[in-house]
């Protein structure tokens, strides 16, 4: 069954069985054998009002239990154990933690023993990195060769700063592994049309990317503001780290212009729900 936006392509499928939680996956991931992952919707939960219904947040007012169930909720879905994973403690920083076993249940069984993290990776089988999300671009790094995962979360100063090749640095560091292995995904968030910007975040990425690329990364609009896309921003980091072309996924599905089931910052601001994203290596 298809809803809306959600149709299965060479990116996306919308995965959507009888009685179980929806989530969206990357068909280019599952093809590795190695992982399994998902990202949420607002569907399937049992959060009520502005929290409607998958609410994946502890931080934004509602009912701690509500969240647990809907943790419970998508982790059955995905294949995954609450028990098992790993949070981030987000707060738009390139800051990127190597997950070990010490982790474990870390944001959702217990406290996190750190704090300013947005990236996580980890070659530990059954550790599920989690991300969260309501417009901002989660990046998904598989390496199937040494079998290790990233997962990270890119808001514009993210990308700015390159969150997705400090990612990939740290899995080459820690891990031996080779971006030519490496299978990545740009995961779903707010798309160019949706997202208008100043001229002061202009300026960042006129400094942090080259301009032969800026005419695909953003356009002047009439009223002195700029529409910027992220998508291709973190898909050019991708390439520039030197993951070939044909190994990247790139979203089509748009946060804000889906926010009936999809949660979205500029659309609902701060009453609302967040989205999350999993990543783990199959034991």
């Amino acid at each position: 069954m298809s809803l809306g936006i959600f149709y299965k392509n060479e990116e996306h499928i919308f995965d959507e069985v009888e009685g179980a939680t929806p989530y969206l996956s990357y068909p280019l991931l599952e093809k590795t054998g190695v992982v399994k992952h998902g990202f949420s919707t607002r569907l399937g939960g049992i959060s009520s009002g502005c929290f409607s219904s998958l609410n994946l947040s502890f931080s934004r007012g509602d009912d701690p239990e509500c969240v647990r169930e809907n943790f419970r909720k998508i982790a059955d879905a995905i294949g995954v154990s609450c028990e098992d994973m790993v949070f981030s403690q987000q707060t738009h920083t390139t800051n990127v933690r190597t997950v070990t076993e010490e982790d474990r249940g870390a944001g959702i069984v217990k406290d996190r023993a750190y704090t300013d993290v947005d990236g996580l990776v980890t070659n530990i089988p059954g550790l599920c990195l989690v991300t969260f999300y309501a417009d901002c671009v989660p990046l998904y790094l598989v390496d199937p060769v040494q079998k290790v995962i990233g997962l990270s979360h890119s808001g514009w100063r993210g990308t700015v700063g390159k969150i997705g090749r400090v990612t990939i640095e740290r899995m080459v560091e820690e891990f031996g592994s080779r971006p030519s292995d490496l299978i990545a995904a740009v995961g779903p968030s707010i798309c160019q049309d949706c997202y208008e910007v100043s001229e002061d975040v202009i300026d960042q990425f006129r400094e942090a990317f080259d301009q032969s690329i800026w005419q695909q990364l953003f356009y002047r609009k009439k009223n002195g503001k700029y529409q910027l896309n992220l998508w291709k921003a973190n898909q050019q980091i991708f390439l520039e780290a030197g993951i070939p072309e044909d190994q990247i996924a790139v979203t089509n599905v748009c946060t804000h212009c889906n926010s009936d089931i999809l949660y979205s910052h500029r659309t609902m601001g701060e009453q609302r729900g967040n989205l999350a994203a999993f990543l783990a290596l199959v034991p």
